[in-house]
């Protein structure tokens, strides 16, 4: 039976990658805090919730300067104080920007340094523990970004560099230049193209893998009965899934977690995110959340054992091809497009 409301449950540590990053086995993801999951939360009662998280033992925190834009980092750095800091593993992330309303992406060294110096003031703090790049600049090679990144590193502006939404050349190129310590993906039950040969990547290279969206944004926890709490600003009503054509096959793959997650004993969300957690001790998903109760909920998800049936079961329903509709829409990069120009032919321009 899974500890439905996390009493008692506690979070263990894990080693993210192999340069000695050591975080909670599950972390909180901000974002909807702030931003893109409708009207931002009120502020007070965003740190409490952290608060509450970080004393129940999930201490890796996962924010961005694009949530806002600016404004949910802002928030976790309020959230720091008093002492919070130095009980905390704070990641963040740069390379999406808003100029004129039309959405770029970038990796220039500049770019980047200043994204680094604008994040650790909004937080303030004198050091970002983990460091992504949000989504891969195909314009340049990776190792341009990744040689500024160092830099930063050398500097103590940041101990650990990330990627995020990068493919396996992508990665494999970045950690030529310096050790990459986390890839963050998009992992769960009805994401799982990433396990052809990105994961895979990750863990002949030694790097931590961090699952977002590991509840299928809010689908697997609640299934159709979330789209009727949509309000405006809400990005997920134009994601293809949640699309007619698409939403009446999807049911069917959350009414059948919501079957095994009752012989379980435990909640839908709790079964999809203890899946995610079965896959490995070197993966953390960031389940995001704005309410204390299911902060709690997930982390009773730690107390779900899945035997080798269930686990055939959930793959057998959660197969890469029992989704419809793809993860974003047409204009929003994935890994599937980060692959960038070679160094050599860069140096000969």
């Amino acid at each position: 039976m899974a500890a439905e409301q996390g009493e008692g449950v506690k979070v263990p540590r894990m080693k993210l990658g192999s340069q000695g990053l050591e975080v909670s086995a599950q972390g909180l993801g901000c974002m909807g805090m702030s931003a893109f999951y409708g009207p931002p939360k009120p502020d007070g009662d965003m740190i409490t919730l952290i608060h509450h998280a970080v004393d129940s033992g999930v201490t890796f925190l996962d924010t961005s300067d694009i949530y806002g834009p600016h404004t949910n980092e802002i928030l976790v750095g309020k959230a720091l104080k008093g002492g919070v800091r130095e009980r905390v593993e704070l990641a963040t992330k740069f390379g999406i920007s808003f100029a004129d309303g039309k959405r770029d992406i970038c990796g220039d060294p500049a770019y980047v340094r200043a994204a680094c110096e604008a994040s650790l003031k909004r937080l303030d703090v004198d050091c970002i523990d983990l460091y992504y790049q949000h989504r891969v600049d195909t314009r340049l090679p990776i190792e341009i970004t990744m040689g500024e990144l160092k830099k930063l590193v050398e500097e103590g502006k940041i101990k650990y560099i990330g990627l995020s939404e990068a493919s396996a050349s992508t990665i494999r190129r970045a950690h030529a230049v310096h050790p990459i310590s986390a890839v963050q993906l998009e992992w769960s039950l009805w994401s799982r193209d990433v396990e052809e040969d990105v994961i895979p990547t990750c863990r002949e290279l030694g790097i931590g893998i961090v699952a977002y969206s590991p509840l299928g944004r809010g689908f697997l926890s609640s299934g159709p009965k979330m789209l009727e709490d949509f309000t405006n600003g809400d990005f997920r009503k134009y994601l293809p899934r949640f699309q007619a054509e698409n939403l009446e096959h999807n049911i069917k793959l959350y009414e059948r977690i919501v079957e095994i997650a009752e012989t379980k004993g435990c909640t839908p969300s709790q079964l999809a995110l203890a899946w995610v957690h079965h896959q490995g001790n070197d993966v953390c998903p960031i389940p995001g959340t704005t309410k204390i109760e299911n902060l709690n909920q997930n982390i009773g998800a730690l107390s779900v054992k899945l035997t080798p049936e269930d686990m055939a079961e959930l793959e057998k329903i959660g197969s890469a091809d029992a989704v419809k509709g793809d993860r974003y829409s047409p204009d929003m990069r994935t890994w599937k497009d980060s692959d960038t120009p070679p160094l050599s032919t860069w140096k000969a321009v």
